[in-house]
């Protein structure tokens, strides 16, 4: 099938770059609209959530970067949400219309800054009505890694108290409500400017971590998610119970924190998240209970990326960003 046939328009506008740097390598060009291939469905995508990866990768830091650098140019982005605009013959599960959300080509192919993309159908879930598909593109990468954190990692349970670092932060945000859904008492670091946005939540308490430290004033935890690493995920296994377990999400000080732990006789992990749909299903389910909301920052059409990635870096974002690529 043409295209053409497919979607009524020949060309599409997508962000790539074709080298390494600052922001100033971004750019929106026309290309060819793709075809799904064998298992993939093409999406007409709304919106294109932004992740710390993305910038680190254009940076050329981290392992895509190593993957793709011989491969250059490449469209950057693997959180999606959009309108599915065909299939491939053998996907049964998905049809023309559906509205769906995704982490699509990871890690090496992304693809999502762009007006259509493909996806594999088994990485897709279907919006919930209450979600608008903007929003919706903020939820796959930050959620999953917060839901695989929580509990295939850390295996949080009711009554447990865990703590998170980052909790206004893309994933600490989705952390906070994921834990307290599942009845845990949950502690969050956060700037004194989040305090009110975390309260929001229900968060039991909030440790500002410009003026405090967390060793200081935790003790006894079942589980910490460590969302900042370095020297702040160190000083956090000594808040840890002797059960207890932190997960650290930063790949670049994971060894260093995990033989911290090791050294100190405490469990700790690293961990690196993966598309899982069924775990996309149970966040979808919890956002269409009214149990969980999602907050996006800032919305940035397509052509002002290099301003999005620039406050992505800044590492201050409340919530998500999400590109318009409507």
């Amino acid at each position: 099938m043409a295209p053409t046939e497919l979607t009524e328009v020949e060309t599409m506008r997508q962000v790539v770059y074709d080298r390494f740097g600052d922001s100033g390598v971004l750019q929106v060009v026309n290309a060819p609209i793709p075809e799904p291939g064998e298992g993939e469905v093409l999406i007409r995508v709304h919106g294109a959530g932004l992740n710390p990866i993305d910038w680190k990768t254009r940076l050329g830091m981290g392992f895509v970067a190593t993957q793709i650098e011989n491969d250059l140019p490449w469209v950057p982005g693997y959180d999606a949400a959009g309108e599915v605009v065909a299939v491939a013959d053998d996907v049964t599960t998905l049809a023309k219309g559906d509205r769906v959300m995704g982490m699509i080509g990871f890690p090496v192919a992304g693809g999502a800054y762009a007006q259509f993309a493909v996806a594999r159908a088994d990485e897709l879930a279907i919006v919930p009505e209450e979600l608008d598909l903007v929003t919706a593109a903020g939820v796959p990468l930050a959620a999953l890694t917060a839901w695989q954190g929580l509990f295939e990692f850390a295996r949080l349970e009711p009554n447990q108290k865990v703590l998170i670092h980052a909790g206004a932060g893309g994933v600490g945000h989705f952390a906070v409500q994921f834990a307290l859904a599942r009845d845990a008492h949950v502690i969050a670091t956060a700037s004194a400017g989040n305090r009110d946005f975390l309260a929001e939540f229900g968060v039991h308490e909030v440790i500002d971590y410009q003026t405090m430290d967390v060793a200081d004033q935790c003790f006894g935890l079942d589980v910490v998610l460590d969302l900042v690493g370095g020297e702040a995920g160190k000083r956090s296994l000594h808040t840890l119970g002797t059960s207890g377990v932190l997960v650290t999400i930063p790949t670049v000080t994971a060894d260093e924190v995990v033989s911290a732990a090791e050294a100190m006789g405490v469990r700790a992990h690293g961990m690196r998240v993966r598309p899982d749909v069924f775990h996309l299903e149970e966040i979808a389910e919890l956002i269409e209970d009214g149990d969980v909301r999602v907050h996006i920052d800032k919305v940035f059409a397509m052509e002002q990326v290099r301003e999005a990635h620039d406050l992505l870096a800044e590492g201050h974002v409340r919530g998500k960003l999400v590109l318009d690529c409507r």
